[in-house]
């Protein structure tokens, strides 16, 4: 774990620090927050903060000091954190926690990028704009430990009678000249469920 000072560059305001460190006094069994980013680099990326438990810790992670607790960034999530900032504003219904992290949803893939980054990366955004053409889309489930993508195909290509077909000469194909390191890939879907296929 880095405990790096200028490794995450994402400010939390000082209100927000209060507020945090509020919460954090009335757990037991935690050590800090946790800011991580679900999907990092995608559309569908989420940008978290949660209570940081032992069993939450990576090798990875960096953590950052603040005056009433300490911070536990996700190491993957970090580029993607880059210009982000967490509030907290009071109000009359008790007040909000802001968090915006305005490159969360950004590419920022190279080829030292987990391998999970860098298949979403093609995933998106060059894969499903070719599949939206069908109202199809498909998303990355898992990585198995012998490096075979595990995808699920969704809208127009659930049960479409083409599906081996675009899976095999399209996105295996795409993906395996993009993606090195990658064995295979595999589909999780069931297709016997033809309600919006196209092709049928």
């Amino acid at each position: 774990m880095s405990t790096e000072q200028t490794a995450v560059n994402l400010t939390i305001t000082e209100s927000a620090q209060d507020y945090l460190a509020e919460l954090l006094a009335k757990q037991d069994d935690v050590i800090g927050v946790r800011v991580f980013i679900t999907q990092p680099g995608t559309p569908k990326a989420e940008t978290c903060i949660a209570y940081c438990r032992d069993g939450d810790l990576n090798d990875a992670d960096i953590i950052r000091d603040y005056p009433k607790f300490k911070a536990y960034f996700d190491g993957r999530s970090v580029p993607f954190l880059d210009e982000g900032f967490i509030d907290y504003s009071s109000d009359r219904m008790g007040g909000q926690l802001t968090i915006k992290a305005p490159n969360a949803r950004l590419p920022r893939v190279s080829e030292d990028s987990p391998l999970e980054d860098q298949i979403n990366y093609v995933l998106y955004n060059e894969v499903n704009p070719s599949l939206a053409a069908h109202g199809g889309e498909v998303s990355l489930l898992e990585i198995t430990e012998d490096k075979l993508a595990v995808l699920k195909f969704g809208g127009g290509c659930q049960g479409c009678g083409m599906v081996d077909v675009t899976l095999k000469e399209g996105v295996e194909k795409t993906l395996l000249e993009k993606v090195p390191g990658l064995s295979g890939v595999k589909d999780s879907t069931d297709h016997t469920n033809t309600d919006n296929a196209y092709f049928k």
